[in-house]
């Protein structure tokens, strides 16, 4: 790895995990953020941090955004000025296509590491939060190969799995194994509790099914607001396959629905998607 300081700018759930993560891999972390708040929880946990963000960029070798992709653009224009030569700027979105406008004047190759949590906040942080999950790296302003593999060993320093896609096919991807499943487990709580009484009787179906339905809603609507073509998508489908089971069950075809149930629980035990790693 060619990174000797790593500034983390956001001290939340996935920010404070690279940040445990990079110290255990042996690197000086500081974190930035605008809370006096965050940053003491931050300290709490053995972490540098400030809330002077020249201080915090000045001499990185790797600059990590951590914050909402709606106030990346914002910030870019704030990190600009205190720019190390040769410094690499990364990201942690779920999704691609903003993140690259927004940092457009930087030296940035986008990074999204499949992990995560419905907890929130820098007190849910965890060292071994990206230990076997994906990350996806995307190099739409193709920069040189030589920092794509100083961020493809920082990623893998820290347990991850690393990729490369381009843009489009990172969004629509993940429209449809991150976000759809985020919104059809809202869809499926809402549904559910129609008549919040029955919550009494719930077991581990229901809470499978719906865990991540507790996420913070607010990160989530920027989310699927900012991969909405994509999802959009995505969530035409999942009607579409609600319809067939709803003429199914119209039409009184057991086998039919027989098979339906059948082939799908074929396509996902085939599937090369693990059932222990939260995303």
């Amino acid at each position: 790895m060619n990174f000797s300081k790593i500034a983390i700018l956001g001290p939340g759930l996935l920010g404070g995990s690279v940040g445990l993560a990079a110290r255990f891999a042996g690197l000086e972390v500081v974190l930035w953020g605008r809370s006096a708040e965050r940053v003491e929880a931050a300290r709490s946990l053995g972490l540098a941090a400030t809330t002077h963000l020249a201080e915090a960029v000045a001499d990185a070798d790797l600059i990590i955004f951590a914050v909402p992709v709606g106030v990346m653009g914002r910030l870019a224009g704030k990190v600009l000025p205190h720019l190390a030569v040769g410094a690499l700027v990364t990201d942690v979105g779920s999704v691609k296509a903003l993140p690259h406008e927004a940092a457009a004047d930087l030296p940035f190759i986008g990074s999204h590491p499949m992990a995560g949590s419905e907890q929130t906040g820098i007190e849910a942080a965890r060292v071994d939060l990206f230990r076997g999950a994906p990350c996806i790296l995307t190099n739409e302003s193709g920069l040189e190969e030589a920092k794509v593999a100083a961020l493809r060993g920082f990623w893998e320093a820290l347990g991850c799995e690393v990729c490369e896609m381009r843009v489009a096919d990172h969004d629509r991807a993940v429209a449809r194994i991150s976000h759809l499943p985020h919104a059809m487990a809202v869809a499926t709580a809402a549904a559910a509790l129609r008549f919040p009484s029955d919550a009494d009787l719930a077991a581990g179906g229901y809470r499978d099914t719906t865990r991540v339905a507790s996420g913070d809603p607010a990160m989530w609507a920027e989310i699927m607001m900012e991969n909405r073509t994509a999802l959009t998508s995505a969530l035409h489908d999942a009607q579409k396959e609600i319809g067939e089971m709803l003429d199914q069950l119209a039409n009184l075809d057991k086998k039919g629905l027989e098979d339906y149930l059948a082939d799908v629980k074929c396509r996902k035990e085939t599937s090369n998607i693990s059932n222990e790693r939260d995303d």
